[in-house]
């Protein structure tokens, strides 16, 4: 599959790139998908949920009432959690719920949701770019000029600049991430890919990995 390369502010550079085959042209595996952004939404999970069970109350543990002879169930406990203020039953403790998945998986993950994009035709290819400081408003250009301002973009590029990342990150539904940060999750919740012209090759790199 061939994309044209543009530069940022949308001119065509008469240049092409060749999406390999062997990431961008597999057959999407859903299940792999299925486990990569679980594992991922998963790991996002800060796990200290707590309440608070009978034992941790502070109350009386003076009994009630009398066992037998009032007419109504036997109550111990002011802590029980039958009554109002009491401790509850079989409550969320702190939790990790991160959970190991292979490496081959997550990489056909990608591969699969990379492919779906492709299918899609929702990737576009700039010439490599950065700004001399960082500009929100020439960030917000480049999307305009690529047509894609509104919609939700995900921009990888090959290494870390951070003139491009404090440019696009107080805009909404835009992220800027790098090809080695690439993930699963990110990728399909985008609605268009803008990949750097070096990134791809990196990508390639990364993925065609054994």
């Amino acid at each position: 599959m061939n994309v044209a390369v543009v530069t940022y502010n949308g001119e065509d550079t008469g240049r092409k790139v060749t999406l390999s085959k062997d990431i961008f042209g597999i057959e999407p595996n859903d299940h792999a998908i299925y486990l990569d952004v679980k594992q991922y939404l998963a790991n996002q999970r800060q796990g200290t949920h707590k309440s608070k069970e009978r034992a941790e109350i502070t109350g009386s543990t003076k009994k009630l009432k009398r066992q037998k002879g009032t007419g109504t169930a036997r109550a111990g406990s002011i802590k029980s959690p039958l009554f109002k203020g009491g401790g509850r039953v079989f409550g969320p403790r702190p939790r990790d719920y991160s959970f190991k998945l292979n490496k081959k998986l997550k990489q056909l993950a990608r591969k699969s949701a990379l492919a779906y994009k492709a299918k899609d035709k929702c990737i576009n290819i700039v010439e490599d770019f950065s700004f001399e400081a960082p500009k929100t408003k020439e960030y917000i250009k480049m999307l305009s000029s690529l047509s894609v301002s509104d919609k939700k973009t995900l921009l990888v590029l090959s290494e870390s600049n951070q003139n491009v990342v404090l440019s696009g990150r107080n805009i909404q539904n835009s992220k800027v991430t790098t090809a080695d940060k690439l993930n699963t999750f990110d990728v399909l919740n985008a609605d268009n890919l803008i990949l750097s012209e070096s990134s791809v090759e990196k990508i390639d790199n990364l993925l065609k990995k054994k």
